[in-house]
């Protein structure tokens, strides 16, 4: 059976907000298709193509989509089935302004480095690497304030995460009346952290089966990533160490919950079996994750 498809011609966001007109709208347990352009909307073709700042307008994210039911509360879930590239080539850049190594003497921005694909490798340089697509921008519509699809928070959106991928499982917060789901920003490799500012930036198809949680066992206050054999809290601020607090917060609840132990025997045991990952240091919050294998914890809802 076909799947209805959205793409970013009938619309794309760049930002979050609280208010917001959809594109689309589907029922809970449906699956479709999300086709998504790159981060950077095309402008980038040829190494000579540079980007001397960063774009008022950035991370197209395709959407919103409604979804029918769905109310504050609830938990929005997005299995992520597969991840297909739709040009055949990305592009890697570098921006004044923008990366972890950003104001180096030795670190020349911008550059663009267009990396063709072909036979699922990646050529950077001459350098072959392995396709590998990511998700870099997700999200819902947030509670109060509005965010730009450049930046993290607890609605989601630019998580630049490499467990947001085919085979895993994003949980969200519902926030607004039926949700308001977008994507985009995907890229066809990153590595934790993604240092430069970006990965290899490529336009996309993306297949997916939305769903919701009505009446969750426990209160989702921002994203959760499901992979075969782990759970991954996800938490976004403005410092690396606020956000390890944050994701090991969210993890300590888990915990607490699936164990029936009080918060400090939580704590206690999320130092022998979690695990704290960098998703990306160079966004204007951070992102980091917690993890916790499911010999520890089972479903949360």
């Amino acid at each position: 059976m076909s799947r209805h498809t959205v793409t970013h011609e009938e619309g794309a966001i760049y930002e979050f907000a609280p208010d917001m007109d959809p594109i689309a709208a589907v029922k809970p347990g449906t699956s479709i298709t999300i086709e998504t352009r790159d981060s950077l909307d095309g402008e980038v073709q040829t190494d000579s193509d540079l980007i001397e700042t960063i774009p008022d307008e950035v991370n197209a994210a395709t959407g919103p989509i409604a979804v029918e039911g769905a109310t504050p509360g609830d938990v929005l879930v997005v299995e992520v089935e597969e991840i297909r590239l739709t040009e055949d080539h990305g592009r890697v850049v570098t921006i004044d302004g923008f990366g972890l190594l950003d104001g180096k003497p030795e670190i020349e921005a911008p550059r663009s480095r267009v990396t063709p694909v072909e036979d699922g490798i990646i050529s950077f340089n001459g350098i072959d690497v392995v396709v590998d697509p990511v998700i870099g921008t997700i999200g819902v519509a947030p509670r109060e304030e509005e965010y730009t699809t450049l930046v993290p928070h607890d609605h989601g959106g630019n998580l630049d995460t490499t467990d947001v991928t085919a085979g895993n499982t994003l949980y969200f917060p519902v926030f607004q009346p039926e949700a308001m789901l977008a994507m985009g920003d995907c890229k066809a490799a990153m590595a934790d952290g993604e240092m430069c500012g970006t990965g290899s930036e490529i336009a996309t198809s993306i297949d997916v089966t939305i769903d919701v949680i009505q009446n969750p066992a426990i209160d989702l206050n921002r994203p959760l990533v499901e992979t075969p054999d782990k759970w991954k809290t996800l938490a976004s601020a403005e410092t690396m160490e606020a956000a390890s607090k944050l994701a090991n917060q969210d993890a300590v609840e888990l915990l607490a919950a699936e164990h029936d132990m009080d918060t400090t025997d939580a704590y206690m045991l999320s130092s022998l079996i979690g695990g704290l990952e960098i998703s990306q240091v160079v966004d204007p919050l951070v992102t980091v994750r917690n993890t916790i294998p499911k010999t520890h914890l089972s479903n949360p809802f």
